[in-house]
């Protein structure tokens, strides 16, 4: 088993070298974790699949630290993804754009669209500049688990199967990026995150999901969600195949005082008031003895909590961890994304 280096920031031209080598190395993002390889490299690319345990038709999502480097991955843009470019980039939303003629199936899963985003994070636009070329970065975990949210939880999931990570802060937003096709006369979202569906229809009047659990589409006149075609679920990573599951069963709930009995090794993810959170904890340690208590004071809160949350629980083997719904609004979209995947 190889060893995997722990690079600290200082030192962050060594995880570029280990990337122009071929090498995989774990970094932050704003979002979560992500683990790194040379986007033009198919051999480099290839070896991501392996150390995730990734299914092969599960496409990638390339990093760019310039427009420039984007010429290498998509073809022209089209006056959507340039709108939504010059207004989130840099920024947690990813892009799904036709691809160039030359790029690796193993990027792209075989599609004919490259999804790619230019980060904000300051350490991960570093690293890629450092590189000179894109880097892809799908989450540093392997498949099916909770994302990473800091360096030693990517050691839990990688350690042994990647070279190299390099030992930034937690994540600010702890939700992977939103996916958005670009291909079509108005934004699809493949997957929600951060930059949230309102904010898009800010810049674009209308816009539609391919996720039909993920509530109405406002302001459009397009195909239900239902009606969107299959095939644009494939683009996107995180539509289709397992995802974001602890170890423990995860149950949702709507209100923390419609919980019942609760027995055995459990854990409540809740959200309150942070006025109220004190005497809400309280309450809660009384009814359920023993239970591990997260209860967050703002939907960011929850969001940035919940994958670390869920590895916390998994550490000190918790059976069942108990997590109150949300809104299905805004950023309560991606969240209920996540938490409706990991107890499915």
């Amino acid at each position: 088993m190889r060893t995997t280096q722990r690079i600290t920031i200082e030192q962050i031209q060594t995880a570029a070298d280990l990337l122009i080598d071929g090498k995989l190395v774990a970094f932050p993002t704003e979002t979560v974790y992500g683990l790194g390889a040379d986007a033009l490299n198919p051999q480099a690319v290839a070896k991501i699949f392996e150390a995730k345990g990734r299914p092969s038709d599960n496409p990638l999502i390339a990093h760019i630290a310039s427009l420039e480097q984007l010429k290498q991955l998509a073809r022209e843009a089209s006056p959507l993804a340039k709108i939504l470019m010059e207004r989130f980039w840099p920024g947690p939303l990813t892009l799904v754009m036709d691809k160039v003629a030359d790029l690796s199936d193993a990027l792209t899963a075989g599609l004919d669209t490259v999804a790619v985003r230019m980060p904000e994070d300051p350490i991960a636009l570093d690293l890629i500049r450092r590189v000179g070329r894109p880097i892809v970065a799908p989450s540093a975990n392997r498949s099916g688990r909770p994302s990473a949210t800091t360096w030693e939880s990517v050691l839990i999931d990688l350690d042994g199967r990647i070279d190299g990570v390099l030992c930034g802060p937690p994540t600010r937003i702890g939700l992977e990026s939103t996916v958005v096709d670009t291909t079509t006369g108005e934004p699809l979202i493949l997957r929600h995150g951060a930059i949230t569906q309102e904010m898009i229809e800010r810049v674009w009047s209308s816009c539609r999901s391919s996720s039909s659990h993920l509530g109405p589409i406002s302001g459009s006149n397009g195909p239900t969600p239902a009606e969107v075609p299959l095939d644009f679920g494939r683009r996107s990573p995180g539509t289709r195949h397992r995802h974001y599951q602890p170890k423990a069963r995860v149950v949702l709930f709507d209100s923390i005082d419609q919980l019942g009995k609760l027995s055995g090794a459990v854990a409540i993810l809740g959200i309150a008031p942070k006025g109220d959170i004190p005497a809400i904890e309280s309450d809660l340690s009384e009814k359920f003895p023993g239970a591990k208590l997260c209860v967050c004071g703002s939907l960011d809160d929850y969001a940035g909590r919940l994958f670390e949350f869920f590895r916390e629980c998994d550490s000190e083997n918790v059976a069942a961890i108990f997590c109150q719904r949300v809104e299905r609004s805004g950023l309560g979209r991606a969240v209920m994304d996540r938490l409706d995947r990991a107890s499915g």
